[in-house]
Formats: structure tokens, C-alpha cells, sequence
């Protein structure tokens, strides 16, 4: 029976590609790559066919034995981590020595014509040392809004960014997850490419916030600041230097980009449209009202 471990397994993406996998009835064990199996099992217990290894991007004592008997690694890029080399290159190199030969990558759309962000890193070690790929590329997380920028939506009714009037693509992370788990599927079929998963909406964040304000029926307002400014109200707020980093220059970089091309690969992959922003938000209602 086919394997296939899932990393990043109790985040939002991760959550969604075991919820998607599982639903396609597919003749594999799920693994979910989690650094506290307890927990995990707690967290996960709806899905009584899930399995759960002990696994940490940050301990690579932990690769073996979460990679043995693998055939299909799901991966991404815990936020917090920027340093490729360091991080990525002795996981892939412990998930060749185990036998992996499969690897969906979770990257990002754009991530061919910027170079000095860390996903474009990863893709080419992925090729490097020689494995069969699929790399998802999707466009912004719309749970980004519940998630990284509620806070301050929630406290000051503002998103703060270095973004301008850049417009970037928003798609449901569950729409990424349903995509990923039938790429990982007929993953033969698919190998060896990159794949944009987009919504449909390209928008910039004066337009979103306007929208926001429009369905909770409270002001928000957009403030667009430099990236240094930005970096450094990120670390005064606790967020490590990579991180901030890494955010700073995945909003400030569309500035200098052409507007997100908009794919069908979504609807070609699943028969269905991608969610609306909207109804994203309208979905979401409850958790971005003001206390």
C-alpha cells in the first residue's frame, strides 16, 4: 500500500490535504508528520485511519524514522524557517537515503521569476537532488485574513503592509488542499511540473479591506508602509527576523510584478469553480468581528 507522509500536518494547509486525501478514498496510508503525536491524535480523531509519526523540520534526528517505508513526501516551508540550505537540504538528503522519489512541494504563484525568495530555493534543491516533483504554486491565502492579519484587523481595524497598490490572486486554502490531494492522487500524471492553483479575484488590499468593511459592517482601513518599516513593527512585535523577512519581501515584491495571471487549473483539477472572496469572508464572518 502506497505511503504518504503530510508535513506541516496541524496547519491550515496540512489539515486540509489529510481532510481532501481522505475523502478520495484512495488505497494509501495517510501519515501525519506532527511534532507531538499526543496532541495530534486529539486533534485528528475524526479521521480514525490516520496515522502519525513524530517528525520536526528543526531535529533531524527525527528523518529517518518518519521517512522510512515513505513513498510520497507532501512538504512546505514552515513560516519561521529561511534558512534553505540549512533546513532543507539535510531533510531532502535523509529522504533520499530512505527511498522517497516522490515529493509535492507546496510553493508559491510567481515563485519562478523571484529568486531571492526561499520557496524558488527549495523547488531547485528538490531538483537538484534528483526527485520525481510536483510543485503546487498557489496564489494569497484568503485565510491570511484569520490568521497572520487578524490581529490587527481585530485591534486597530487595520492591515498593515508594504504591498501599495500591488493586487495579488486570493484562494481558500481549502481549495488548495482539494487540488493538492488529486495531484497527489495521479501523481505520475502530474509529475515533473509546477502547477498554479489561483481563485479567480485578483485585488489589492485597499480593495479587500473595503470589502470587509462592506460584510462585518465595520471600517477597516489599509495602511501601506515601507518594508524596512515594516520589518521592524514586525520584530517590535515578536516575530522572528525570518519571518518578518520573508513576509516583508512576499508583499512588497508584487509592487514590482505584473498583476497575478488568473489559472483554470483548480476547475480542471476538480470540476468545480474556486471560492469567492466574498463568500470567503462571509464565511468567515464571525471569527473577524470586532470584540
Amino acid at each position: 500500500m502506497r505511503k504518504i507522509l503530510i508535513t506541516g500536518a496541524t496547519g491550515n494547509i496540512g489539515r486540509e490535504v489529510i481532510h481532501s486525501l481522505s475523502e478520495l478514498n484512495m488505497d494509501a496510508q495517510i501519515v501525519a508528520a506532527v511534532r507531538n503525536v499526543e496532541r495530534a491524535e486529539i486533534e485528528f480523531s475524526e479521521y480514525p485511519n490516520l496515522s502519525f509519526q513524530q517528525f520536526d523540520f528543526e531535529d533531524s534526528k527525527s528523518f529517518e524514522s518518519a521517512f522510512e517505508q515513505i513513498d510520497t513526501l507532501f512538504l512546505l516551508r514552515p513560516p519561521h524557517i529561511s534558512q534553505v540550505e540549512k533546513y532543507f537540504q539535510p531533510l531532502l538528503l535523509s529522504a533520499k537515503e530512505n527511498g522517497i522519489e516522490e515529493i509535492v512541494f507546496l510553493s508559491v504563484q510567481g515563485v519562478e521569476k523571484s529568486s531571492i525568495i526561499p520557496h524558488n530555493k527549495i523547488e531547485a534543491l528538490i531538483r537538484r537532488n534528483g526527485f520525481k516533483y510536483i510543485f503546487v504554486r498557489p496564489g494569497y491565502f484568503m485565510q491570511n485574513l484569520t490568521t497572520t492579519l487578524l490581529s490587527e484587523i481585530r485591534e486597530s481595524r487595520t492591515i498593515t503592509l508594504p504591498s501599495g497598490h500591488a493586487k495579488f490572486n486570493w484562494i481558500d486554502v481549502r481549495n488548495i488542499g482539494e487540488a493538492t490531494a488529486l495531484l497527489i492522487k495521479s501523481f505520475t500524471k502530474y509529475q515533473n511540473a509546477g502547477y498554479d492553483i489561483t481563485g479567480t479575484e485578483n485585488k489589492d488590499f485597499y480593495q479587500v479591506t473595503h470589502l470587509i468593511s462592506k460584510v462585518i459592517g465595520t471600517e477597516i482601513h489599509f495602511n501601506s508602509v515601507d518594508p524596512i518599516n515594516f520589518y521592524f513593527k514586525k520584530r517590535n512585535e515578536g516575530v522572528p527576523k525570518g519571518f518578518a523577512l520573508v513576509m516583508a519581501m512576499l508583499h512588497f515584491l508584487p509592487r514590482f510584478q505584473k498583476e497575478p495571471e488568473i489559472s483554470d487549473n483548480f476547475e480542471k483539477l476538480t470540476g468545480k469553480c474556486p471560492t469567492r472572496l466574498v463568500d470567503f469572508i462571509e464565511r468567515e464572518k464571525k471569527n473577524m468581528t470586532l470584540p
